[in-house]
């Protein structure tokens, strides 16, 4: 008895939602195929991210090699990863100054900032240690470690 008035229940639902939809489009002539899905909406930052992969391919290509076997050895290829991770530094910057530009032309001005710390989340979640360009790591020996040394006090 249950799982019939259940049933019955969902077929009524259904059955108005169905009159809805085509009450809406009747009056409002909403066409409901051609409603963009949510998964397809894009934000700003990430369209130019987007953008700048796609335009740079190549540079990111290489970037994405490097940061790759950074990640496995960064002692081994910290000189490749700064080589390439100067040129993907300005890409970025510049894509960041070009998506900044364009909202504070559109009077958004008070946002950009928050707009530009998207923009580098966005890099960071694809490219975790794009922080690390530029580190400069220096080996130091032992005899250097341990120049420190504390007099023991007799009493």
């Amino acid at each position: 008895m249950c799982s019939s008035s259940t049933t019955k229940i969902f077929i009524l639902k259904l059955y108005y939602t169905l009159l809805a939809e085509n009450w809406l489009k009747e009056v409002f002539r909403i066409d409901f195929d051609l409603i963009i899905p949510q998964n397809l909406l894009v934000t700003k930052y990430k369209e130019y991210f987007d953008k700048m992969v796609s335009e740079n391919k190549g540079a990111f290509d290489d970037f994405t090699r490097a940061h790759f076997e950074y990640s496995i050895d960064q002692d081994k290829y910290q000189e490749k990863f700064n080589k390439e991770g100067e040129k993907i530094n300005i890409i970025i910057h510049e894509y960041e100054d070009r998506l900044c530009k364009h909202s504070e032309g559109a009077g958004f001005g008070k946002y950009t900032s928050n707009l530009a710390e998207k923009f580098q989340d966005e890099v960071r979640s694809h490219f975790p240690l794009i922080d690390h360009v530029g580190i400069v790591l220096s080996k130091t020996s032992a005899s250097a470690v341990n120049k420190f040394s504390l007099k023991k006090i007799n009493l």
